[in-house]
This record gives structure tokens, sequence and C-alpha cells, in this order.
């Protein structure tokens, strides 16, 4: 079954909110290195949503994309355009999120696809992301265009919270 995309509004997230929860606890559980370490629960999750998106998508600085199948909320990535005046012409790629259930059916470069046209409409003519280094998702990156500026060392604490893991950044001019 294809996926719908579509942006969510703040309605839209508050509604939403134990789906979206449910899919980042997902992929946190499933090892994601997306900025949260075990254990991680459904308050932690749904906090995530409603203190860091929500205030953002109201403000108008932040757009949120989400995949549905099925009326399901299977993935969701977004693009933040909260930058200083000397960057307007820049964005940030944000938590590339699918969930396991849903993974190896095209669903994240769907997303993506589809955040680089809404980026080159605000318009913003580079956007920016890491990565953890050596992740399945560095590959996926590099074949939608994206340049490895480089990686930092020991950047991030594992999911495990067991080891220091380095994180790739890259870049795509659109």
């Amino acid at each position: 079954m294809p996926a719908s995309l579509r942006h969510f509004s703040s309605a839209d997230i508050l509604e939403r909110l134990p789906e979206l929860g449910a899919l980042l606890q997902a992929c946190v559980h499933d090892g994601a290195s997306i900025g949260f370490i075990l254990p991680f629960d459904t308050a932690a999750s749904q906090a995530f949503w409603t203190d860091n998106v929500l205030p953002a998508v109201t403000r108008g600085v932040r757009l949120l994309l989400v995949a549905e199948v099925e009326g399901t909320v299977a993935g969701a990535v977004q693009l933040d355009w909260d930058t200083n005046p000397n960057q307007a012409h820049r964005a940030e790629v944000r938590k590339l999120l699918v969930a396991p259930a849903f993974r190896r059916r095209g669903l994240a470069r769907q997303l993506m696809q589809a955040l680089e046209e809404q980026a080159s409409l605000l318009p913003r003519s580079l956007l920016t992301l890491d990565t953890r280094s050596s992740d399945h998702a560095e590959p996926l990156y590099l074949s939608l265009g994206y340049v490895a500026a480089g990686s930092i060392p020991c950047y991030a604490l594992a999911p495990a919270g067991d080891r220091l893991d380095a994180t790739t950044v890259m870049y795509k001019q659109l």
C-alpha cells in the first residue's frame, strides 16, 4: 500500500500525539540514534513532540511531514528553518523516522524528496543534517545527493548507553 504524505499542523500533532509518540519510541527502541537513550518511555516520547516540535510548528519555523500508510503514522521528517539572518538560505533536516514495521518500502526516500521540494519553496538552497556514522541512513542520504562534510568522533551516546558514536555531518545544495 503506498504512503500518503501530509504536513502536520499544531492541531494534527496534538490529535495524533499517541501515534507520533509510538513512532519515536519504536525507532529509539530499535536502536536509532536520534537523540535519546534507553530507557525511553511513552511520556518522554510524547514530551518531545509537545515540548520541541509543537512550539516550532506553531511559530511557523518548522515543517513536520508525516507519512501515513492506511491511516497509520508510518514515518516522519522535519525541516527546521529557524536560522539566524545570515543563514536565511539554509534549513536543517531533523529526525527522519520510519517505524520498523514500515521499513524497506521507500518511505524514507519519499519523505526526504518531499522535504527537499518544500525547502526549495521557502526558498532554501542549502540543507544540512547529521547522522550516526556508518548507520543505515548514511547511504540513503548519499544516494539522494547529500555530501559528507566530515565526521566527528565520540559525538553522541548510543541509544543503549554503552558507547560513544561518531556522527557524519552532511549537506545538499538544492
